[in-house]
């Protein structure tokens, strides 16, 4: 059996398969691949560590089924092994390790399984096999509370969700502890700040496994002797028994994490593939890439490397057959022909041209589908090089390089996930799932932009011809960007030749038809921010279905949701505990831990918004005050806590100026319409108290609400309306003495009126952040 076509055997048995291990004990397929592993030769080995060829050949293959204890120590010093490896040796070498006493192992690149040594551990309960499965996708990063409990209940948590949290972690402690003595730290699940964590060393996973040897493979890239490489990718692609937690729920299996793990799976087998071409052993490429285009059916690179494995190993009939399938699979799902890798490969086969590794093979990213480039944005390098250009660096031939304009993000992100796991749908696997616009709105200062960026910058890779971005200055004290103001800067981004730029505004339907044309078989990100409405930016939609945009504004947009088909994202404030967190990452989270009860309120003087508390938290750090005395200066400033949330010098970091910008877009009625609900007692009205408030009819009422609502200036709720407490600070700065006056005089007669308004005051806007300030009136 060929080390490739082993693929699915233990990754923790070395590099024989099963019954090779059987029959010759597993101390010497572990050094040899250990050896192998390290790209040393038998006599070099031997050497170093100081005992004969000839004994460590007997090693190898089985006719010393117990060497010394010194030998392999000696062994473990020359092929860099770990404590745990050298461990694991020792015990095999003495009999083999016990049942059940052995160190356990989470194996989650296929079906989850744990294993106790080489004994298979049951874990029957669903609950523990999820909580199992994410701990390993994160190690050695910790799960979030909030990750684990949307993992353990995609569709709600229970009330006692945290208890049942801390039962489950108490039972994976139980399965992760091993009986009898050990010489080596245990696994086990520890708390951390923000959630659990699996504490255990990498090789403890057979991911972690599989990530030292990739990281190690692509160290090895440059090294004079392929086979070197070679070896290292065939050892890590034995780590493979199908896709990651092939066994879990569909909410796992999508987790980023997950998807992540399955891309370098993708990277691995393809510079494997290449290296195979190279060393003419393409024979043994075959199985692992049949078995990969079975898991990613749209992956033209993974297609291309497996008709040449096939044709250089005289399948020519099977190759072309390949091509023939892929090809039909792109016209029925996605109505797009091959792209040029895949045909180039094709002609390959047909002119019965040596099919060794290709002459410009590049990194097609393990994305879920395939990446259509254009011959100018293909690059000549070595087979065994198989990644993309860096994005700042010219093509060899003096094309234009990709564009890359994203923007630097937020040292910090907290939270957000669900809308991450929203934004993930638009590199779904699924073509038919996937949406191609996502609109991300919100209130002003709530943290769209900074999701968008965020998002952005962690999907780059699914986006191989690269990124295009623009601050459409929809709320801006600048003026608003047109359509034309954007198309020539992209136009120019995208390579397009100066006599095709257009010349004159009048040509901007002209140059939305070349930017649609150039779009046409790209995967490339296009970042609209801050926009104002949705015809600011319909000239700047592409045609083609391989490009996404991502939206962000203070309007809801809904032109775009039901015209356009995009997919909407509302953003809210942070819950405490992600308030605190934000807080925390600026001004310290022990500073945070020391004074949580101040931090607490402090988040909600905020009132959850990011934008006000990462100023809150950087004037803590400017001014080196306690977070219980900053608390007491804005509990003291009363209607002036705007005048407090401001960096001094920088007008964007102002939450005032940021619902000004908003409040300057709005229609005179409107704005009369925000001041007055600022009177209000309660965090909310309805339609006829708003009416009430106003003097005006319901209709007129509930037209102006619906005005501030799709600005995001109002919350909405089953019928209710209401201000968030910074919103309302505003509110009360704006309005006059006589107007306030006035409104509240009105609202005293039209509850003397009726009963039915009489509700204006009532604190029953449950979880939001307005009922810390419903006193104050």
């Amino acid at each position: 059996m060929s080390d490739t076509a082993s693929a699915t055997a233990d990754p923790q048995g070395g590099s024989g398969g099963p019954g090779e291990a059987d029959e010759r004990g597993t101390v010497g397929p572990r050094i040899q691949s250990f050896r192998r592993r390290a790209g040393l030769s038998q006599e070099a080995a031997a050497s170093r560590a100081g005992i004969s060829t000839r004994a460590l050949r007997d090693i190898e293959r089985g006719r010393a089924l117990r060497p010394r204890v010194h030998t392999l120590r000696s062994l473990a010093a020359t092929l860099g092994l770990s404590d745990d490896e050298l461990a694991d040796l020792l015990a095999d070498a003495r009999t083999g390790p016990p049942r059940d006493t052995g160190r356990p192992n989470l194996l989650i690149l296929g079906p989850l399984v744990l294993r106790r040594g080489r004994t298979p551990v049951p874990v029957s309960s669903p609950m523990l096999r999820r909580l199992l499965g994410l701990l390993a996708l994160k190690h050695p990063e910790p799960a979030t509370q909030q990750e684990i409990t949307d993992i353990l209940w995609p569709s709600g948590p229970p009330r006692s969700h945290p208890s049942l949290i801390h039962t489950y972690v108490t039972q994976a402690r139980r399965l992760l502890a091993p009986c009898g003595p050990q010489h080596a730290p245990l696994p086990t699940v520890a708390r951390s700040p923000t959630g659990y964590r699996l504490e255990a060393s990498r090789d403890r996973t057979d991911l972690g496994r599989f990530d030292e040897l990739l990281a190690r493979a692509e160290r090895l890239r440059h090294a004079p002797d392929p086979e070197v490489l070679y070896a290292s990718l065939a050892e890590a692609l034995r780590c493979w028994r199908g896709p990651v937690l092939a066994d879990a729920d569909p909410v796992l299996r999508r987790h980023p994490a997950a998807v992540a793990a399955d891309e370098r799976r993708v990277r691995a087998a393809l510079l494997h593939a290449d290296t195979a071409l190279l060393l003419r052993r393409s024979g043994e490429a075959v199985p692992v890439l049949a078995d990969l285009v079975n898991t990613e059916p749209l992956h033209e690179g993974l297609h291309a490397r497996l008709i040449l494995a096939l044709a250089d190993s005289g399948e020519q009939a099977a190759a072309l057959q390949v091509f023939t399938r892929l090809r039909d699979r792109l016209d029925e799902e996605l109505g797009i022909e091959p792209g040029t890798e895949i045909r180039e490969a094709q002609l390959r086969v047909l002119r019965r041209q040596p099919p060794g590794p290709h002459p410009t093979a590049h990194h097609t990213p393990a994305h879920r589908e395939p990446a259509h480039s254009t011959e100018a944005h293909r690059t000549e390098i070595h087979p065994t090089e198989i990644r993309r250009a860096p994005a700042d660096a010219a093509a060899p031939d003096g094309s234009t390089p990709p564009p890359a304009q994203l923007p630097s993000g937020a040292a910090t992100f907290i939270g957000r996930r669900p809308q991450m796991r929203v934004l993930d749908t638009l590199v779904a696997s699924d073509p038919a799932r996937r949406p191609h616009i996502a609109v991300v709105v919100g209130a002003p200062g709530v943290g769209k932009s900074a999701l968008a960026t965020h998002w952005a910058h962690a999907r780059r890779d699914h986006f191989p011809d690269g990124q295009l971005y623009v601050d459409l200055r929809g709320h801006s004290p600048r003026p608003a960007l047109r359509p034309g103001d954007v198309l020539a800067p992209f136009l120019r981004a995208l390579g397009a030749p100066p006599h095709a730029l257009p010349e004159h505004p009048a040509n901007e339907d002209e140059a939305a038809a070349l930017y649609r044309t150039l779009l046409a078989d790209k995967r490339l990100l296009i970042v609209l921010d801050n926009a104002r409405d949705a015809e600011q930016v319909r000239a700047l939609l592409p045609g083609a279905r391989g490009c996404t945009v991502v939206i962000t504004s203070r309007s809801r947009l809904a032109g775009l949701v039901s015209s356009d088909g995009a997919r909407r994202i509302a953003l809210d404030v942070l819950d405490p505990d992600e308030g605190r967190q934000l807080l925390g990452s600026i001004a310290g989270s022990c500073n945070v831990a020391a004074e949580e009860a101040a931090a607490r309120r402090l988040v909600e003087l905020c009132g959850g918004l990011p934008l006000a508390i990462r100023i809150a938290g950087a004037d803590l750090v400017a001014r080196n005050a306690s977070i219980a005395a900053h608390c007491a200066e804005l509990a003291g400033a009363g209607e002036g806590v705007l005048g407090r949330l401001r960096i001094e010098g920088d007008r964007r970091s102002t939450v005032r100026s940021a619902f000004e910008l908003s409040y300057r877009t709005l229609p005179d009625e409107a704005r009369r319409m925000f001041r007055l609900l600022g009177q209000l007692a309660g965090p909310d009205l309805t339609v006829d108290a708003a009416a009430a408030l106003a003097g005006a009819t319901p209709a007129a009422a509930a037209a102006l609400l619906a005005c501030l609502a799709d600005a995001h200036l109002v919350r909405e709720r089953a019928g209710r309306f209401g201000l968030d407490v910074l919103l309302r600070s505003y509110a009360r700065e704006l309005i006059g003495t006589d107007e306030a006056h006035t409104a509240r005089r009105r609202l005293v007669l039209s509850r003397a009126r009726g009963p039915a308004l009489r509700d204006i005051g009532k604190d029953n806007c449950s979880g939001s952040y307005a009922s810390s300030a419903g006193s104050r009136a």
